[in-house]
């Protein structure tokens, strides 16, 4: 199995570096810069790139980095990624420095969003976040509702690698869906412990995204009589995400 470390980027940003002796893999590489940095500090040969989405955040260093390494790039078929050289959408498996990975079809962020997936570890892009997820910015809710319910079906003890620092800015939106959530107040105190101390609280484990997002318990009574009070047509789960999307767009701590 490959090692994972992050690579900070940006304001909030993860690239994750993916490492199997010499060889490497990065996953969302928006900038070139600090990978280059990383690489080169530990003598390591940039073998593949995989981008979960097209938005530039998550793609914008490929070609500084094809400059230096005739890496690989692995990304959805149906979106315009840089030099991508094996477009995918979703169901098949890849090779990942000796490691098999499963792709994933998770569309709802994007129309062709990504994951990608070996045993107890998921690279989810933009879709999951720590108590929350991407905006909807070109799918839709049924989407977006799918999509998460098939990372909430991966085992508990999964570690989710999403691409955003947003888990402390999620919470308050997560207590006020589930004020009486004593996990979700657990949750918030070691958060805010852990970025107080510069910690990074990803990656998340999927137990704990069970227990306390609320968009992956929509079929919870507290979060579905939220989701209806926030103008849920029905109490059906999908009704429920699209209602509870929609308040997280405009809420406000």
């Amino acid at each position: 199995m490959f090692e994972i470390s992050l690579i900070p980027a940006f304001k909030d940003n993860y690239i994750w570096l993916l490492t199997a002796g010499p060889r490497a893999a990065v996953v969302d590489p928006g900038d070139a810069a600090p990978v280059i940095a990383a690489l080169e500090a530990h003598g390591l040969t940039l073998d593949s790139i995989l981008i979960t989405h097209h938005h530039a955040d998550h793609q914008g260093g490929i070609p500084d980095l094809l400059a230096r390494w005739p890496a690989t790039v692995y990304g959805p078929r149906n979106e315009s990624i840089t030099a991508c050289s094996h477009p995918l959408c979703g169901g098949e498996t890849i090779d990942v420095l000796g490691q098999s990975v499963s792709v994933m079809a998770v569309p709802g962020h994007t129309r062709g969003h990504l994951a990608y997936r070996t045993p107890g570890v998921l690279f989810c892009g933009d879709t999951l976040f720590g108590a929350g997820c991407g905006r909807l910015f070109e799918g839709t809710p049924a989407q977006m509702a799918d999509a998460l319910a098939a990372i909430a079906a991966l085992p508990p003890e999964t570690a989710i690698y999403c691409a955003h620092e947003y888990t402390a800015m999620n919470l308050p939106f997560a207590l006020a869906v589930e004020p009486e959530n004593a996990l979700l107040r657990a949750r918030a105190t070691r958060v805010a412990a852990a970025r107080a101390a510069g910690e990074a609280t990803v990656p998340l484990l999927l137990a704990d995204e069970l227990a306390t997002n609320p968009f992956l318990r929509c079929h919870v009574p507290e979060v579905i009589a939220a989701g209806v009070q926030a103008g849920a047509v029905s109490s059906a789960p999908v009704d429920v995400f699209a209602a509870l999307r929609a308040w997280r767009n405009v809420f406000q701590a």
